[in-house]
């Protein structure tokens, strides 16, 4: 079976691929994520999506057959808590990554209970809108720690020759109260430019870098809290080449990128 990449993907915002979008503020944003079955060597056999909307003790893996959708978003059209994604899980999917895990010495375990939230379902939908691959949903460990983010992604990497797609599912800026704010695209830039460097280094110099990523220019204006950028770390993780910046866009006047590990 041919080893699938892993991607760090922007979700956008809510369910901004289903509503009007007049400016055409999401518009490459969604081509790109429509782009990424082309972008893969085969189908996945099934996806593991590490979302940025889900933290625990430890990691925890969606384990349902049929998971639900959580509408973890709030003040939209009501069309859009309408939405279908039935996407099927995959029980033996989660099982095997939690014993991977737990086999590099985390605390792993599998929610049977719980579904997809937007973080999944949203960027899934619009890459795979016949919802016809398994998905397997991951939280972050609450603690936020890099370090150990790429280290799980690092014992999860036998799946890519398993045939699982990784994808990291958040955004590389996110603050509220930067979007739509011209004084953000500079801060938002200079964090994006040091982003790219660090993603697209070979491995060991990636997760030194993305370990302290706070102390980046514009650090911690992108990433007030830092739970959308987490999901890169796992996806980063995975991969022992260096990453490749595939899609950069300027989104509500602030510098937003995706990246892929071979």
């Amino acid at each position: 079976m041919t080893r699938q990449p892993s991607f760090f993907i922007p979700h956008g915002g809510g369910p901004c691929f289903f509503m009007p979008d007049p400016q055409g503020n999401w518009t490459t944003m969604a081509e790109f994520l429509q782009s990424l079955p082309t972008r893969l060597p085969e189908p996945p056999k099934a996806i593991l999506v590490v979302s940025g909307h889900w933290e625990t003790d430890g990691f925890a893996f969606t384990g349902a057959q049929n998971p639900p959708l959580l509408f973890d978003y709030y003040g939209f059209p009501q069309h859009t808590y309408e939405l279908r994604f039935d996407a099927p899980g995959a029980p033996g999917l989660a099982a095997h990554a939690t014993e991977l895990l737990q086999g590099a010495g985390f605390t792993a375990a599998i929610d049977t209970q719980r579904g997809f939230d937007h973080g999944v379902f949203i960027p899934m939908k619009v890459a795979w809108p016949q919802a016809d691959v398994p998905v397997v949903e991951m939280s972050l460990d609450r603690s936020l720690d890099p370090a150990m983010h790429i280290a799980a992604g690092k014992a999860l990497a036998p799946l890519r020759d398993e045939g699982v797609l990784i994808v990291g599912s958040g955004m590389s800026f996110h603050n509220m109260r930067g979007y739509g704010n011209p004084q953000s695209t500079a801060l938002s830039q200079a964090f994006d430019e040091w982003l790219t460097t660090a993603a697209t280094a070979d491995a060991n110099t990636r997760a030194e870098a993305l370990s302290h990523w706070a102390a980046a220019p514009g650090g911690r204006f992108s990433h007030p809290r830092e739970e959308h950028l987490l999901p890169l770390m796992v996806a980063a993780g995975t991969s022992e080449a260096a990453g490749e910046k595939v899609w950069s866009d300027l989104v509500l006047k602030t510098a937003i990128s995706a990246f892929r590990f071979d």
